[in-house]
């Protein structure tokens, strides 16, 4: 029998069966960080884009999760400083996404299937998730929080992606605004899409520990908004990237702190 939505919120909300590893991207050519299971053959991946001015050490917590539930997940450190090329960043992840699919990780007994990879995203670092998937024909499925608009801009972009989008807004963001923003991103979206607005939530709110660039923008961390988006972002890229249907009625369910805002196969079903 199916899971209730409510149970496979619970259950994607915890950690995962892998143990999971912590690698350096910086010893293939890249700085940044990649979190995988211990082991795993044809695994999928995603690549992750930090918000405007965070180090990717703010989102361990979230690229571990994935790991611990059999998804590599790395995040370049790169375009850090105030005026961030969007452009590159892009490029940048999508150099990810071919550095760890090439390349064994690990002790050698972890590989990557390039037919199962996604990308994902904060504030700039998800509009920046969104230009990598409009010049990228292998992905899978793009997952953003706080999603911000990015030169060239993010919503013509997303008029070129045909895979899967799941975004999800901040109801007290006032740094990156769901209306311009993720609502605008998600309605100009070419495939699939579906746009949730979390509630209580604010700009940095999926962020962990503490930074100075909390002084400058809006919010902190808030343990119950990751806790949506690590089961969220679960279920987005199992479903999406493994072709599991397990998940599915999560993703097509309102659930406490993250309606449903915009979901065109919903309305149309």
């Amino acid at each position: 029998m199916a899971s209730k939505p409510k149970e496979l919120l619970d259950e994607l909300s915890h950690r995962g069966s892998h143990e999971v590893l912590r690698g350096n991207l910086a010893l293939a050519g890249l700085p940044g960080v990649v979190f995988t299971p211990r082991s795993g053959l044809g695994l999928p991946a995603i690549a992750f884009g930090h918000g405007w001015l965070q180090p990717p050490g703010r989102y361990h917590g979230l690229l571990s999760h994935l790991a611990s539930w059999g998804i590599v997940a790395a995040a370049p450190a790169t375009q850090r400083g105030p005026l961030p090329s969007h452009r590159l960043f892009a490029a940048d992840l999508r150099g990810t996404l071919d550095i760890i699919s090439g390349v064994r990780l690990g002790p050698g007994n972890i590989s990557i299937d390039p037919a199962k990879l996604g990308l994902a995203g904060h504030s700039v670092g998800g509009g920046a998730a969104v230009l990598a998937a409009a010049d990228a024909e292998n992905i899978k499925g793009v997952a953003t929080f706080a999603a911000a608009q990015t030169l060239p801009p993010a919503t013509e972009a997303a008029q070129r992606v045909k895979a899967p989008g799941l975004h999800l807004a901040a109801e007290g963001d006032l740094v990156a605004p769901a209306v311009g923003n993720a609502e605008a991103i998600a309605k100009a979206w070419a495939g699939p899409v579906q746009l949730r607005l979390l509630d209580k939530s604010s700009h940095l709110a999926v962020t962990e520990g503490s930074h100075w660039s909390q002084r400058l923008l809006q919010g902190k961390p808030q343990h119950a908004t990751q806790r949506l988006v690590k089961a969220l972002f679960t279920a987005f890229f199992l479903t999406h990237l493994t072709g599991t249907g397990k998940y599915r009625p999560l993703l097509e369910a309102d659930v406490k702190r993250a309606a449903i805002e915009f979901d065109p196969s919903l309305a149309a079903a």
